[in-house]
């Protein structure tokens, strides 16, 4: 798969600072992209700056600073963004939380939801007039596996009428997945270039994968990597996404080895339960509302 018309493009990368986000943009630096790392950790997006620069020191990369459990932030960024970039060729929805124990966002929503799915929702409806206005320009959602069987529980989306990490886990990533279909339909009514594609990693060994909080222990460690693909494997899906000129937007994107857990990236099918239309048109309505972003489908802006 040639990657060379990615040298002059610019890509934001979200979550980039580790994991599949950082192999994916390895990948992308390789190539000539500029990567714009949107983070909350600067501290260790520097590192891994330093690192890519000590053997690439031509490489394109800035940090900036983005919370998606902050809706503030993510308006911040976005006003920084288009102060500095006169064109976004990428926007790759990449961050996110596993798991966590029962917590919420700045703005009071659940984490996993608030994060996961509603401060990118809100970052790429802020972004579109970049995208817009940029010929061939591409969002790639990330979603995962824990999508099947998923559904949005509208009805407690805050959690507070009872939680489990793991369910509201997959109704994020469930999420991603419409949103990211969603998004495709709409841009294709307005007959708007830009497309709109997700993808999945499969199992990753990433650092997802935390105990507490706190790393996994060294033993689990070495399990993990026996048994689950490494992280630049689970960046190809994203890459895949990102660059392959066959695609046409709505794809899902993830490997195609024995139940899509590891192996190079093809395209995939959705469960059942992202093919409901009404669940996505509700859940665009529903997150227009909670994170106070409309989406414009104007190129005059």
């Amino acid at each position: 798969m040639a990657l060379k018309h990615l040298k002059g493009k610019t890509a934001i990368i979200t979550g980039a600072n580790s994991g599949i986000g950082l192999e994916a943009m390895k990948v992308f630096i390789n190539e000539g992209a500029a990567v714009i790392m949107a983070v909350r950790n600067e501290e260790k997006a520097q590192a891994e700056k330093n690192t890519i620069l000590a053997g690439h020191p031509e490489a394109k990369i800035d940090i900036m600073h983005l919370d998606l459990a902050d809706l503030s932030s993510v308006r911040t960024f976005a006003e920084e963004v288009k102060a500095k970039l006169p064109i976004l060729d990428l926007l790759i929805n990449n961050a996110g939380v596993m798991t966590p124990p029962y917590s919420k966002t700045k703005d009071g929503f659940e984490m996993q939801f608030g994060g996961n799915h509603l401060g990118h929702f809100a970052l790429t409806g802020l972004l579109l007039p970049l995208l817009l206005q940029t010929e061939g320009s591409r969002v790639v959602s990330l979603s995962s596996l824990a999508h099947k069987g998923a559904a949005i529980d509208f009805d407690n989306l805050d959690g507070s009428k009872g939680y489990k990490a793991m369910k509201f886990y997959g109704q994020s990533k469930l999420a991603n997945l419409l949103f990211a279909q969603e998004l495709d339909k709409r841009l294709k009514q307005h007959g708007l270039p830009t497309i709109s594609l997700a993808c999945h990693p499969g199992i990753s060994a990433t650092n997802l994968f935390k105990f507490g909080k706190s790393d996994a222990p060294g033993w689990m460690k070495t399990l993990m990597h026996r048994f689950l693909q490494p992280p630049a494997m689970g960046a190809l899906p994203t890459v895949y996404a990102a660059v392959n000129p066959d695609l046409k937007g709505g794809e899902y994107i993830g490997p195609e080895g024995k139940g899509q857990r590891k192996g190079y990236p093809a395209i995939d099918t959705p469960h059942a339960s992202a093919n409901n239309e009404a669940v996505s048109a509700k859940l665009w309505d529903v997150s227009e509302q909670l994170t106070g972003v409309t989406f414009s489908f104007s190129t005059s802006e």
